[in-house]
């Protein structure tokens, strides 16, 4: 299955709007100019939301579908992955069929989410492991492990290369991170038997100094409008590109 890539982009999220700031890409010709802006920033992955007309969040197998085969036309060398967030809209069924139907090799799944229907939980990750669909579950606190336990197959649960995001701040107060809180992840990374291919994403301003502790203890990175709009100075970014371009930086930097 695809590896996650190292530094991937997600512009949008399913929540924010224009009026969080007018760079945020909604539609999809602004997703994938913002897909190639990122990628020359240092880019080599796209978290994929994706709008209706409304802006609202959406869901639906054939414009995912749509989406994937324009980014590969426009950046043919950016790894896509697709979400399958709920956002308070959608359902597992939803969810797995986005997964199961879009034609992506990444997709990204909360394990909380999945939690909402645990029995079906084991045959949809099967499921995508049979058809070479490598899932990134998504855990908000260290906690989830218990349920990635749950829910995932023994088999896969154990492998090597296990996809998995640890997200800070997005349940804290006005949704700000600390990157002291990698540090239960961390504890609990380290007595599984097989190493994972983990990643990192931050909400609010200290998303830069998170995504720094992350790159330290050798974590992939996820930065962008979707969890944050600030620089570690606390300015606001011009756009996404530039934030992508200031964590290389940081990186780079050690």
């Amino acid at each position: 299955m695809r590896a996650l890539p190292q530094l991937m982009v997600a512009p949008n999220g399913a929540r924010r709007g224009k009026a969080d700031h007018p760079a945020l890409p909604m539609t999809l010709p602004e997703i994938v100019e913002t897909a190639c802006a990122c990628f020359e920033a240092g880019a080599d992955g796209l978290h994929l939301h994706l709008r209706d007309a409304e802006g609202r969040h959406l869901l639906d197998a054939g414009a995912y579908r749509e989406a994937l085969e324009e980014l590969r036309r426009a950046v043919p060398e950016m790894a896509v992955q697709v979400t399958t967030e709920a956002a308070g809209a959608y359902a597992p069924p939803a969810q797995r069929a986005v997964a199961l139907g879009s034609g992506a090799d990444l997709v990204s799944v909360a394990l909380r989410e999945m939690a909402a229907e645990e029995p079906e939980a084991p045959g949809f990750y099967a499921a995508c492991a049979e058809r070479g669909i490598a899932v990134q579950h998504i855990l908000y606190k260290a906690a989830d492990f218990d349920l990635l336990a749950r829910l995932v197959p023994d088999g896969l649960r154990a492998a090597e290369g296990l996809q998995l995001i640890f997200v800070l701040g997005r349940y804290s107060d006005g949704q700000e991170s600390d990157a002291r809180d990698l540090g239960p992840f961390l504890n609990r990374l380290a007595a599984r038997e097989a190493p994972a291919d983990w990643a990192l994403c931050a909400f609010g301003r200290a998303e830069t100094d998170c995504l720094r502790a992350a790159h330290a203890a050798g974590g992939k990175l996820r930065v962008g409008f979707e969890n944050s709009l600030w620089h570690a100075d606390g300015q606001v970014a011009r756009d996404n590109a530039q934030r992508v371009r200031a964590v290389v930086e940081v990186c780079e930097r050690g």
